[in-house]
Formats: C-alpha cells, structure tokens, sequence
C-alpha cells in the first residue's frame, strides 16, 4: 500500500519536530521544511537514516505555490512562524511577513497540490485577557502583534478555504509543553527558563504571585490532536486543544524544587487560562492523556538538556521585557 504523505512546516521546532515523529511512526512519508531560526536539527536526528524522511531548509516567506516538495501532499502542518511576544513589539513587520505571508505562500502550495486537509497551528493568544473558561466562539482580543500575526494567519487560513476549497482545519494550541521546549516562544517556554534556573541553583523567576494558572497541554498530546484534525472528516473548523485543567505556577514551581523569587506582573497577560475542550472532544474524539505531573516528572529527568539554554535571572528579564511594560502596560 502506497504510504501517504505530509508536508510539516516548521518541522525542525518544538511542536512540529514531534509531529514528525508521530508521523513517522503512524507509516507516513515525511517531508520536513524549517529555515532552523527556531528549530533545530537535533531535534529530527533519531530520524537522518529513515528512508520515509526528507528535510529542506527553507524559509516559508521565500517558498513558492508550485514547490515540488509539495507534490502529492495528503495532508499539510503549518507550524511555521515566530512566536515570542517582546520581539513582535519591537518588530511587528517582521511578524506580520513570517506569521502572515508566510502562511499564505503555505496556502497557495497546498492550494496547487490539491492536498486532501491543511492543518493550521493556531494560537490561544487571540482570546486576550481572560479568566474564564473559553469556547472557539468567543470574544477576539489581541494584545500585541505576535497574537495579532497568528489571528490574521488564522484569517488568511480561512479565507483560503472559503474562496479555493481548500479543505483545512485549525488548532488554538495553549500551553504546550514537554521534551525539546524552548526557553522563549509562545508555549510552555517557562518550564525551561526554570530547569536551566535549576540547573544553575539560581531562584526560579516567578512573574507575580505565582498563583495565575495555565492550561499546559502535553506535545505528545497536541501531535495527535492535529492528525485527528487532518483525518477527521470535519473541515473549515476550529478547535482549542489544551486540557480544561489550568495548573498554577506555583504548583509547577513545586513540582521542579528550589527557591523562587518573584517579579512583577505582566502587562497584556492573563492570570488564568483555560480552554473548553468540548468541541474537540465530541467532533475529533480526542482528549488529553498525559498527565501534568507525569509530563514534568519526565522532563525533570532529562533535565541536563536545558543546560545550554540561556540563564535569566530578573535584571536581566526586566531589561528584556522593557517595551513590553511600556506599550502594554494596564491604563
């Protein structure tokens, strides 16, 4: 039987590196694209001698609508993109190219190859400031340009969809965390700015009180989210993917050990998150399976990775997020 194959955009990063592997594993052909300005590829190097893998570094902005990678693509994951909040101050442009053409060259690709489902990455951040439960359908509300650049993908995505047909599905990821998380982006980047603070005996830099929470949702767990997404015969939807479960710092921070020292709150965030994760669950029949403490415990153990991640102590974070106090603080 003729093996399908997926394009993963982005492959090379934290998210889209195991949706390779799930890939892999699931008998798929896998063609990787990442210009390795976030990824990585150690990253994909269990997979350099696997004959169904094949990896191009190339930038999305430069790709063009009939590159040959995409040919007979069944199913496309766009995770391509910038992800941090303080540079998309400072740099806007820069956010709305990658996050936003970059995500309509993606498109045009798909669009030209006919692929059977493109599967959009999708960010939690266009809900805003919230402290509630939330649905798909609520209230849009982006604080700074990074959430703006993945709303207007998520737009682009859509309007690709109602103009071509192209069939796609997109996915508001939460608090992503797990094995191969950075140390800055969109997701679960504070799990490893603590474990290299740990590493370094240095008090773990807690924004406020600690006791604001957050929906972490295991990658492991988001992986499989997006292949029901692609292989579910739902199309033009959206679906949050996290757990309905928040955990607060503070718990996390129990979870890793040491002392902490905390620092201002920030402009522009939420003290709580969480996602309703019904519509997922009834449509895709998908639902989290790896559980909080599990998941740290199992990076914990792995600990050393972060060794060479960068250090931040709070000078150094106050320094970094100056503009972000500036533009976003609360009138």
């Amino acid at each position: 039987m003729k093996k399908k194959i997926a394009v993963v955009t982005g492959g090379a990063g934290f998210i889209g590196s195991h949706m390779v592997d799930l890939l892999l594993s699931k008998n798929f052909r896998v063609n990787v694209i990442d210009n390795l300005s976030g990824g990585h590829r150690k990253n994909l190097k269990q997979h350099s001698k696997n004959p169904n893998f094949k990896f191009e570094k190339l930038d999305i902005c430069k790709l063009k609508p009939k590159n040959k990678i995409f040919k007979n693509t069944a199913y496309v994951f766009h995770f391509a993109g910038i992800g941090d909040i303080v540079p998309s101050i400072e740099n806007p442009a820069n956010y709305m190219m990658t996050n936003v053409q970059g995500t309509i060259n993606v498109l045009e690709s798909a669009r030209y190859a006919k692929v059977k489902k493109l599967v959009y990455a999708a960010s939690a951040s266009c809900y805003g400031i919230t402290n509630k439960r939330v649905r798909e359908n609520c209230k849009i509300s982006l604080e700074h340009p990074y959430a703006l650049s993945k709303y207007l993908g998520e737009k682009s995505v859509f309007h690709w969809n109602k103009v071509y047909g192209l069939p796609i599905n997109s996915l508001r990821i939460f608090n992503a965390y797990g094995k191969r998380v950075r140390t800055t982006g969109a997701y679960g980047a504070v799990i490893g700015v603590f474990f290299k603070q740990k590493i370094k005996n240095k008090p773990l830099t807690v924004v406020g009180d600690g006791k604001q929470s957050r929906d972490f949702v295991h990658v492991t767990d988001v992986a499989k989210a997006f292949l029901a997404a692609a292989k579910t015969r739902y199309a033009g939807s959206i679906y949050n993917v996290g757990t309905g479960n928040p955990q607060k710092i503070n718990y996390l921070t129990n979870l890793i050990g040491g002392k902490k020292v905390f620092i201002s709150d920030r402009p522009g965030e939420s003290k709580h998150s969480c996602a309703d994760i019904s519509k997922i669950k009834r449509e895709l029949k998908w639902k989290p399976t790896i559980n909080f403490k599990d998941g740290i415990t199992d990076m914990l153990n792995e600990i050393q990775k972060w060794k060479d991640a960068p250090l931040w102590n709070p000078k150094k974070i106050k320094k970094a997020t100056k503009i972000w106090f500036k533009l976003l603080r609360k009138k």
